[in-house]
């Protein structure tokens, strides 16, 4: 299976670059001194989630032939939202299925932009993408399983190496495998020496337990939607599980409470608003160091559309 290049990922930093912010890093004072901590914060992205690099790169790549037709994806949240914003910056109609878990606030979000939003069962929402893909003539923009998708992603990782070329760790939420998949291509490209490993709540805990047996290693949807990560309730794809068993240096686990905690703590210590699946990178910094290799250390702040209501509860504990 043919693996994203780093030059497919500069060549979609070219085309994002009037789409998406290139965040900074963030430096933490408050990070232990022989592990310097900086924070990629994607929820500073127009859409609050790194989604929109990958979105904006597939959807560029439409042949003006098919874009009259529009677009569909099926996504749990930021990346229905990254495609309704993008399509509406392209001229594009947007079809998005969530499943019916989807928080209030990301549904409400992805409409603002203009797109139509259907609500499935979990378990059927790809089905009814296809679905509609078929009967209107749409493209999908699928939130990982697309080489294109995966070098949008990737461009993250291109900013670290820029910005801290003498990064030793760099931290990655997993979930579908997309983003750590781009992120680590562009890190062992740029910086060799540096470790990429991926963070999974301990509840939906999938791609750990594949890149151990060293096979795709199934959840069920139920069980990997226990989390209050919501963002991280997919699964790899085979196309991410060959990035990530051979790019990836292993992934660690983080509880509820864990999680809880680091969206707190960014919130007071960082000024950012991260949502859980954003905060587990933070999560792991602080409660697995002796999991991780020591040295300067990038956490991806994947995104940070919380529902304000849960934020202050999460705040208030």
């Amino acid at each position: 299976m043919d693996l994203v290049t780093v030059e497919e990922i500069a060549a979609a930093a070219e085309r994002i670059v009037d789409t998406a912010v290139r965040t900074p890093l963030l430096p933490c004072d408050w990070a232990d001194a022989d592990r310097p901590l900086w924070l990629k914060p994607e929820n500073l992205q127009p859409i609050g989630a790194f989604k929109i690099r990958g979105a904006a790169n597939a959807m560029a790549r439409i042949p003006e032939s098919a874009r009259p037709r529009g677009v569909v994806a099926y996504s749990s949240g930021n990346h229905a939202q990254a495609v309704a914003y993008v399509a509406k910056r392209f001229g594009l109609p947007a079809t998005i299925v969530v499943p019916e878990n989807t928080p209030a606030v990301k549904i409400e979000a992805t409409r603002s932009h203009g797109a139509e939003v259907v609500v499935a069962a979990i378990t059927d929402r790809e089905i009814v993408a296809e679905r509609l893909v078929t009967e209107r003539g749409a493209t999908l923009v699928p939130p990982f399983d697309h080489p294109d998708v995966i070098a949008g992603q990737g461009t993250i990782g291109l900013e670290i190496a820029a910005e801290l070329p003498s990064v030793e760790l760099v931290l990655v939420p997993v979930s579908g495998g997309g983003l750590a998949s781009g992120i680590a291509t562009a890190i062992k490209a740029r910086c060799p020496a540096a470790r990429v490993v991926g963070v999974e709540p301990a509840l939906a805990a999938d791609a750990a337990e594949s890149l151990a047996a060293g096979r795709l290693v199934r959840w069920p949807a139920a069980d990997r939607a226990r989390t209050i990560a919501d963002g991280l309730r997919a699964e790899p794809s085979e196309l991410t599980f060959a990035h990530l068993s051979t790019l990836v240096d292993g992934i660690v686990t983080v509880s509820e409470e864990e999680i809880r905690a680091a969206v707190a703590l960014l919130a007071r210590r960082a000024h950012l608003v991260a949502e859980p699946s954003g905060a587990v990178t933070t999560a792991a910094y602080l409660h697995r160091a002796a999991d991780l290799p020591r040295g300067r250390t990038v956490a991806v702040v994947s995104g940070g559309n919380i529902d304000p209501t849960d934020l202050a509860a999460l705040l208030a504990t």
